[in-house]
């Protein structure tokens, strides 16, 4: 069984690339695709790429040409939900994607020819990433506080599982994070967390049958800070995460 690993940014990516057992770099549909080995297990690793078209094709690629039997994405997001802060680790269990929008003809956020808003992840794959998660904080608290939170900060950075939102639109300023949660919420729609892949991956995993999971590490609050604390959290935490994580998720196995 092969285990397809995704993550937008080659930062999030770079350390699994190297601890691939006989790797093998494939190009398709313009992406380079590595696969090998990680614990014994098949696996293939891929870069998206930014934004719901990109991703959607890429998760295709892994399915019908390197036959994928799951799909688990890795990446960063920014925090809406109450008390997700920077640092901590968003498990996804559903999807929606919040500029989904064929009102009048539809509810607003229903996927048209699904008949829903949502799209869950797979509940095994979710149950071992939380353990995943759950895990590398442990383990990671130290540099989360050295590299992420302000000195003196004592709170520990936490796992949090529900629902993650996609768009094509990076949420960068306070109101526009504001604005976006409150008319989740309104439709009862508790979102933790924005990004801008994971809902089209669940709806292609969904459309093949595959199993999807997803783990996302807070970059920021998506608010007027965005741009300024992605890159760094990028280049000095994400990665990080994302390979302590695979590891532990990938051991689950």
């Amino acid at each position: 069984m092969t285990t397809a690993i995704l993550s937008a940014l080659p930062e999030e990516q770079a350390g699994l690339v190297h601890a691939l057992v006989r790797p093998q770099r494939i190009t398709r549909a313009g992406r380079s695709f590595w696969r090998g080995e990680l614990h014994g297990h098949d696996v293939v690793l891929a870069l998206s790429g930014i934004g719901k078209v990109a991703a959607a094709t890429t998760a295709t690629a892994l399915i019908e040409r390197f036959g994928a039997a799951r799909i688990v994405f890795t990446g960063v997001a920014g925090g809406v939900g109450d008390g997700v802060q920077v640092g901590d680790v968003v498990v996804a269990n559903e999807y929606l994607q919040h500029d989904m929008d064929a009102s009048p003809l539809f509810p607003r956020w229903e996927l048209p020819g699904y008949g829903r808003a949502r799209l869950a992840c797979d509940a095994r794959l979710t149950a071992r990433l939380d353990a995943a998660a759950d895990a590398c904080l442990q383990e990671m608290a130290a540099v989360a506080h050295a590299q992420v939170l302000p000195p003196g900060t004592v709170r520990p950075c936490r796992r949090h599982t529900g629902l993650v939102a996609s768009g094509d639109l990076f949420v960068s300023t306070a109101s526009a994070a504001l604005a976006l949660r409150d008319a989740l919420r309104v439709a009862d729609h508790d979102v933790l967390a924005v990004e801008m892949e994971g809902a089209a991956v669940a709806q292609v995993c969904a459309d093949y049958g595959i199993a999807f999971g997803a783990v996302r590490t807070v970059s920021d609050r998506a608010d007027d800070t965005a741009h300024v604390d992605f890159a760094r959290f990028v280049e000095s935490v994400a990665s990080r995460y994302a390979d302590h994580i695979v590891d532990h998720f990938m051991r689950s196995l």
